[in-house]
Formats: C-alpha cells, structure tokens, sequence
C-alpha cells in the first residue's frame, strides 16, 4: 500500500492518509510490517506493507493467505515478545529492483528465519533461494495446497517446503 497513492486517490492530504491508518491499527483492525533493511542490497527503507486482522473479508486467494499467514506470523512474534524469549521482529524483504521475500523473522536485530507464501507452486521461489544464501538463515515456503514437504539444503542452510497447515500449529 502506497500512501502518496492512496492521497492522491482519495484527495487527501498525506499526513491524513497516514492518521487514517494509523487509526485503523490503533483499533486492531490493520497491522503493518516494515521492511527488513540490513545486509540487503538496494533495500526499500520507508515504504511498509498493511495486512488486515479480519483477513477473511479478503476476497483474492492469494492475498487472502499471505494475510492468514502474516497473521500466524504477527500472533507468533508478540507471543515471544510478550512472555520474554527475546526481542523478535516481523518484516518483510522487497529491493528497488522488485525482488521480494514475503516475511522475515528476527531476532535481536538479526534475521532469523525468511518465510514464503505461495498457494500452491512448490517449487523454491527464486526470491527466497537468493535472500536466503545473502543472508545465510533458514527458509521456508509455505504452501496453501499440497502432500507432504521437501528439504532441500542450500549454501549450509535448510529450506522447507511445506503445506502452511503442517508447519502453523508448531508456532505458539
């Protein structure tokens, strides 16, 4: 989502934009997840991405899991936050260039695992096989549909091809 975009869009001033949405999370309604920025070359810095709690109101499949999926994520996160484990964090990865990885997770300010979301191609997405050997941590590619998972190792690292149903419930 593009504030300037939806300002001129809607004939608004940016900063109301920006109060608007604030708004909308200060009610739960929204979430946003900024962009993971260190070690990633031509990184996007200011730009975020807004999912919604009530993610069933989203009528495209594909947006619709990745939301379910931020979501799990989102949910994950403040629950280690919450009870003490760590400092964690929720981003996502996307470059100047287009190229984009739908979530990572930190730790302590240090990536910690990146997570892909796909509704049912399980083939590894290029994106992640590329952030994952630049930032040397686990991946995983959760899918909507699909039999059993696949590991495949990559540059000393891990990477899990999943159906999201198996690999959610083993989240807090």
């Amino acid at each position: 989502m593009s504030i300037p975009s939806l300002a001129t869009d809607l004939k608004v001033a940016y900063n109301t934009v920006g109060n608007w949405l604030g708004i909308l999370e200060r009610f739960y309604l929204t979430f946003t997840l900024s962009p993971w920025t260190p070690q990633v070359a031509r990184a996007l810095h200011k730009e975020r991405k807004t999912y919604l709690f009530d993610y069933a109101l989203i009528e495209d499949e594909a947006a619709r899991f990745e939301n379910l999926i931020a979501l799990e994520l989102f949910r994950a996160v403040s629950n280690w936050n919450d009870t003490g484990l760590g400092e964690y964090g929720l981003h996502f990865i996307r470059t100047k260039e287009g190229r984009e990885v739908d979530f990572l997770l930190s730790e302590g300010n240090r990536p910690l695992l990146l997570v892909e979301a796909k509704r049912g191609d399980d083939t590894p997405a290029a994106n992640l096989r590329r952030f994952q050997v630049a930032l040397g941590v686990p991946a995983v590619q959760l899918l909507e549909q699909g039999e059993g998972f696949r590991r495949i190792d990559q540059a000393g690292h891990s990477l899990l091809v999943v159906p999201a149903a198996w690999w959610l419930p083993g989240l807090p």
